[in-house]
């Protein structure tokens, strides 16, 4: 077995619409090996791992893998179930998954499956290799390459308690947290985007400008006033004592004696807690005597340099939650305790009650394992006990002198049993400390009765309060606080989400993108876009380079001034990480043709086809799919869409032919080219958007390519409810300007010279730009700066030497600085063996080994009447070059820099 490449989607991709991790992994001699011909193998397997047997595979039952095993099944598809297994051993929630053949590659498998974060769903899969390696007969274990696959660090141990124990260390680790897990699932339920910001617990929920952010029970509405009045315990307890709400009376001090006098001023028992401490830590209750107190207060000065003397309540702890202003769960708050059974040591009664599988460490579970630590010696001294004291049976045992769940507590839930006297108090604090999410902590002999009848009152308001005991109480039932905190943060009718526009296809996209982010900006958004010149936010470029993947969207998607975001969609990424996004509102295709076949399992036009339909797939129910009529492939497209599809055309007679004219007649959206004038046809009306002559980008009409890209960003604005006329407006304003569309058709006149700049990078883009050419020809001489990515295959090379010398008087071929595995040399061989067979005289062809050199020479080389194009791939350099030759008094001792040129 050899691992061959390894992917991480983590959003819509080729195989799924949902995140998950590929592994391509080539079983080399093993393809020979399906498991019905390895004796007892599948029998070992269950046996290790006996949750496989509850796997359904494709057979829709618990046992269907193992029946797969029995039958017959591939060591790949072995190893997607026991990765998966594995995680849900560990912890993870984690039940998605696939295995395929990959076409053309016998014995070359993708092994898919979905995972909770990615170090321990890749440390999964490593793992789930090097078991199934294991289980092989001696004769075939030969496992080579696992290094392409991120090794764990420490290594995994190779027994199985050990490894799980470890794999759950990961998940534990680089997982969230119960509070902040339970509101993720909640915003997710809602579909709701969710993206982690950080390793901890900080997350963005929402895309854009209509984003909230969260860590744990803390929101972006969080007041840091709020928060620090509730930390400082005496200033929050007195502001609710001023507004007539129960609290009890104490004081603040700093030193021993202070201390004393104040416990005898409030009278025995007291509790001494720091000012500003949390978690219950450093807090003493039951304090009864002079020795006690000043043991208390060193505990509590620890913490914090001021301590709070305070008159102790009878009754049980309370914990109340307040979401905005109003009262969602109430748990009454347990102590971390042990009770005796005349045998055993409380070290071992709390080495039992830690075995219990819902606690952990910290606050990873629901419940906190109870921590051998320095507070817990303190607590049971302070009853004559040590750790190794042994407790008459049924003989309760303190071990905290709080209720706190982190030190080991439990809860029960008492929501039903709350009296509406005390709801409104917990309510009134809430809302008085200024917190939206506050946990109340209420002490009350009988909660079913009214503190102002019973007793009682307010000891503490907190701000990030844990649900966990909400959540998964020890008793009683179980209470979604979850829902009413997402809710506050995004009321019914308020979307969590920015429109998303994703544009993909083998040419345009770029200047489509332009062109829709400059409607969008006419019809008064914000607007953040990617391309392949950059990342922008409102037309100001942030990053420079090629930023069409899913990694440069993911840079706009947080940023809260955005409120729309148009993604330039390209093939490489979409194979790399699949989309940045779940879901768009608004998907375009503007058409499939020949580009980077043969590249990353790409061998054909259906094959390039599956990967731009991943936006497709994408759109959302209420969204809609645009796509160009004129194309074959993106017509067959339309079957993926779940939402709506909008047609445009360039051609007016598509409306009486398939698939527009059915779909005109439905009532359905079309964006068509009629009389030279683009036309929005819907619900059988026909409305006006542009003269195609007024839109400057088409050149008066001679710019095919960029008729085709207006009339679909225009059709994308309309999906997307855009007024006719800031789609006309948009247009009307952009043009083919090196500012306003880099690299695109940027045309510059100088001492008589035109000079062409414009990204075309396959055949399909040489051929629109040899039509514009067409009005050029007969003049001076056309001069062509020509190259092609080192990915491409010796036949597009060759064909596109061929196609150079059909468009060009002379051609500049040139290679790039990334000639992408290919020796320096070797493509301009080949673009120059396809011109030549051509028929293209050797004299009128060159060699350069970059485009800057390419450039230079041709600057030096044209003359008044000539038309010199460039098609660069650092766009920016090269414009910078023409810029200064055209700014140039005397061109022929212009700034341009003095390349030296290989001619061949």
């Amino acid at each position: 077995m050899r691992v061959i490449e390894r992917s991480i989607y983590r959003g819509p991709h080729l195989y799924g619409m949902h995140p998950m991790i590929r592994i391509r992994l080539d079983l080399g001699a093993l393809e020979q090996w399906p498991t019905d011909r390895l004796d007892g193998f599948a029998a070992a397997l269950v046996a290790l791992l006996p949750g496989l047997s509850e796997h359904h595979c494709n057979l829709g039952q618990p046992g269907g893998f193992v029946r797969r095993l029995e039958q017959g099944t591939w060591l790949g598809h072995v190893i997607e179930h026991v990765a998966i297994e594995l995680l849900t051993q560990s912890g993870a929630a984690v039940t998605r998954g696939k295995t395929r053949a990959v076409k053309r590659q016998p014995g070359v498998y993708d092994i898919l499956y979905s995972y909770a974060d990615e170090v321990s769903g890749l440390a999964a899969g490593r793992a789930a290799m090097e078991l199934v390696h294991r289980l092989l007969p001696p004769a075939l274990q030969g496992l080579h390459g696992l290094d392409r696959v991120a090794r764990p660090e420490p290594p995994l141990p190779s027994d199985l308690p050990a490894l799980i124990a470890a794999l759950r260390k990961l998940v534990a680790t680089h997982g969230l947290g119960p509070s902040t897990a339970a509101l993720v699932e909640e915003a997710r339920r809602r579909k709701i985007p969710v993206t982690r910001l950080n390793e901890a617990s900080l997350i963005q929920l929402g895309t854009g400008s209509r984003q909230q952010r969260i860590r744990a029970s803390v929101t972006g509405r969080t007041g840091l006033i709020g928060a620090e009045l509730a930390a400082n315990k005496h200033a929050a307890k007195r502001l609710l004592g001023d507004i007539g709400l129960p609290v009890p009376r104490g004081e603040v001090v700093r030193d021993r004696p202070s201390a004393i006098a104040a416990a005898r001023r409030l009278g025995w028992p007291v509790v001494v807690k720091p000012l500003d401490g949390n978690h219950g830590r450093g807090v003493s209750t039951h304090v009864g005597d002079n020795a006690m107190l000043l043991a208390a207060f060193d505990a509590a000065r620890s913490i914090s340099r001021s301590v709070i003397i305070e008159q102790m309540l009878t009754g049980t702890d309370h914990r109340f939650l307040v979401v905005g202003g109003k009262l969602v769960a109430v748990a009454e708050r347990v102590p971390a305790h042990v009770v005796g059974n005349g045998r055993d040591s409380i070290r071992k009664l709390i080495d039992t009650v830690n075995a219990d599988p819902r606690r952990g460490d910290g606050h990873q579970a629901v419940l906190t394992r109870i921590g051998l630590d320095d507070a817990l010696h303190a607590c049971l001294a302070l009853q004559n006990r040590s750790i190794d004291s042994i407790p008459l049976p049924g003989e309760h045992v303190a071990l905290a002198g709080t209720a706190n769940l982190s030190t080991g507590g439990t809860a029960i839930d008492r929501t039903d049993e709350v009296h509406p006297d005390n709801a409104a108090i917990a309510e009134q604090a809430a809302l008085a400390i200024g917190l939206d999410v506050a946990g109340i902590d209420i002490v009350s002999p009988d909660i079913g009765r009214s503190l102002y009848e019973a007793g009682g009152g307010i000891v503490e308001v907190n701000a990030a309060p844990g649900l966990r005991m909400h959540l998964a109480p020890s008793e009683g039932s179980p209470r979604d606080v979850a829902r009413p905190i997402i809710a506050s943060l995004f009321p019914r009718r308020r979307s969590s989400r920015i429109p998303v526009f994703a544009v993909t296809g083998t040419n345009g996209k770029t200047t489509t993108v332009r062109m829709l982010a400059r409607i969008l900006r006419e019809a008064g958004y914000r607007v953040g876009f990617t391309s392949t010149s950059g990342v922008y936010i409102n037309d100001c470029r942030q990053v420079s380079g090629d930023a069409s993947g899913p990694k440069s969207a993911r840079r706009v998607l947080p940023n809260p001034v955005v409120d729309a975001a148009v993604f330039e969609t390209a093939r490489g990424g979409l194979l790399r990480e699949g989309l940045a996004f779940d879901l768009c509102d608004v998907g375009a295709v503007l058409n499939v043709s020949e580009d980077h076949l043969g590249s990353r399992g790409v061998h054909s036009l259906r094959d390039l086809a599956r990967v731009k339909s991943v936006v497709v797939r994408a759109v959302s129910r209420r969204g809609a799919a645009v796509l160009n009529a004129d194309d074959p492939r993106t017509i067959a497209m339309a079957r993926h869409c779940r939402g709506r599809v909008v047609w445009f055309s360039n051609d007016a007679a598509a409306l009486q032919r398939a698939p527009i004219n059915a779909h005109v007649a439905d009532g359905g959206m079309a964006m068509l080219n009629i009389d030279q004038t683009i036309v929005r046809i819907h619900a059988g009306e026909r409305q006006k958007v542009a003269d195609i002559r007024d839109i400057p980008a088409t050149l008066g009409g001679i710019a095919e390519f960029n008729i085709l890209n207006a009339l679909a960003a225009a059709a994308m604005a309309a999906a997307h409810c855009i007024n006719i006329p800031a789609i006309a407006a948009g247009l009307r304003s952009f043009q083919a300007s090196f500012e306003d569309s880099p690299g695109r058709l940027n045309i510059v006149e100088a001492h008589g010279v035109t000079v062409i700049i414009d990204y075309a990078h396959n055949p399909a883009a040489l051929n629109a730009l040899a039509r514009v050419l067409d009005r050029y020809r007969g003049k001076g001489r056309l001069i062509g700066m020509v190259g092609l990515p080192g990915d491409r295959r010796d036949s597009d090379l060759r064909d596109v030497g061929a196609q150079a010398a059909g468009m060009f008087d002379e051609i500049l071929f040139r290679e790039g600085a990334d000639g992408r595995g290919r020796e320096r040399g070797t493509m301009n061989a080949l673009m120059v063996e396809g011109a030549l067979a051509a028929g293209k005289d050797p004299a009128t062809v060159r060699c350069f080994v970059n485009e800057a050199d390419a450039t230079d020479f041709g600057l030096r080389h044209v003359r008044p009447g000539d038309v010199l194009v460039l098609t660069p791939t650092d766009v920016d350099a090269i414009f910078a070059r023409v810029q200064a030759f055209a700014d140039a008094r005397d061109p022929e001792r212009s700034a341009v820099h003095e390349g030296t040129s290989h001619d061949g």
